[in-house]
């Protein structure tokens, strides 16, 4: 396996995920621009690789003596970075990551896993103590008192096939809400990945309602939701019939010890379109006597999927807090604000999504290739790092 450097890495963007096309031409919106669109945007996606999250890090990289090593053919401001993002369309960014996704499962990058998972959820990103954007919604304390601003978006991932892979986001400012961005979310990422890319959609509670259900419907793909106390009626159901019926299933799930309650002929409630509503309720024992316990809907039918793959799909929807919110937030910079301006901001977040994709199909898959093992993240970004510095020359005298 050759070390990992940003020139491998650019070569493996352009022409194993073909995207040398988007880095030529990604929606630059710029009248007269004097730097080519390709230079700023790669230089903010290796950036974000190498984990520097402002464009003042930026600026500094690509003018030190790396810039050449960086595949970036010139330096240039911060202030640069500003007005090219804000008038970036964030489509063509969108686009591209489909793209990649779409490219990856060709690749067989999920051949090891039965099924392709997507999930949705919220997070809260870019805190600040002033409105700056059409993007800021205002915090308030007990009193109902701004006491500052933060920007909230809807995002969506593949989960499921050992690969988390964000690839879309949906901000949503005052007067919007997560429930109708995640609908957003879902219907575009339909007619961008097409209807078979993925075998069913993981979601929280808050999204299992009768219009977002109908919405995956048509979609044409099957959802699995958490089950909490907002439909009381189905809960009550459902507490009656498995309270006084044993597992239907019992499970070794590795060290755990998993109990799952099955049963797919619950009734719907009056404003949900489907003939019958299928729940699970799992039970997992873990090795330190702590138990976890949780319930699911799903219209996916069992003679498809059995109790085991179902309790596995249910957490998957995990994946995309941990392996997506977490790693964005505390290693590629999620939460900064590089610059306050609502179309900046988005496309921000979508170069924190797509250095993501990157990194791990690059990481997982390409240098994991023949009997490698694989590498952790934090070694891959070592490795780019310690890549760009200059070998000193010996003493000759």
């Amino acid at each position: 396996m050759k070390s990992p450097s940003p020139r491998s890495l650019f070569r493996y963007v352009t022409k194993c995920l073909g995207l040398q096309a988007y880095l030529q031409k990604p929606g630059d919106g710029r009248s007269q621009p004097r730097i080519a669109a390709r230079t700023l945007l790669w230089s903010m996606l290796i950036a974000r690789l190498l984990r520097e999250t402002s464009f003042h890090a930026v600026e500094q990289l690509v003018r030190s003596s790396s810039c050449r090593a960086l595949c970036v053919s010139q330096s240039f401001g911060d202030d640069t970075l500003g007005y090219f993002t804000e008038r970036l369309d964030p489509a063509v960014t969108r686009a591209a990551l489909a793209s990649a996704l779409q490219r990856a499962k060709r690749n067989k990058a999920f051949q090891d896993s039965r099924f392709i998972g997507l999930a949705i959820d919220g997070t809260t990103a870019g805190h600040c103590t002033q409105h700056g954007c059409a993007l800021c919604r205002p915090q308030r304390n007990a009193q109902k008192e701004v006491i500052g601003y933060s920007h909230q978006m809807a995002t969506i991932s593949v989960v499921g096939t050992g690969l988390s892979l964000p690839f879309d986001v949906e901000p949503y400012g005052p007067g919007d809400s997560e429930y109708a961005a995640g609908q957003r979310l879902l219907s575009r990422a339909r007619s961008q990945l097409g209807a078979r890319f993925a075998d069913y959609l993981v979601v929280d509670g808050e999204y299992s309602t009768a219009p977002f259900l109908h919405a995956a419907d048509q979609a044409a793909i099957p959802v699995v939701a958490r089950l909490k106390d907002n439909l009381p009626e189905l809960s009550q159901s459902v507490e009656r019939r498995f309270a006084r019926q044993s597992p239907t299933r019992v499970y070794q799930d590795g060290k755990d010890r998993v109990e799952i309650w099955d049963a797919h002929d619950f009734a719907p409630w009056e404003t949900l379109h489907w003939d019958r509503v299928r729940v699970i309720r799992y039970r997992q024992h873990k090795p330190n006597h702590t138990t976890v316990e949780a319930q699911w809907l799903t219209n996916l039918p069992a003679n498809r999927v059995g109790s085991l793959s179902l309790y596995h799909i249910a957490k998957s929807r995990w994946e995309i807090e941990n392996q997506g919110f977490n790693d964005a937030k505390n290693r590629y910079g999620l939460e900064h604000i590089c610059h306050h301006h609502a179309n900046s901001v988005l496309i921000a977040w979508l170069i924190v999504l797509l250095a993501l994709v990157i990194e791990r199909l690059y990481r997982i898959r390409y240098l994991h290739r023949g009997v490698h093992p694989v590498p952790s993240a934090d070694q891959v970004c070592r490795l780019l790092w310690l890549s760009l510095s200059r070998p000193i020359a010996g003493n000759t005298s």
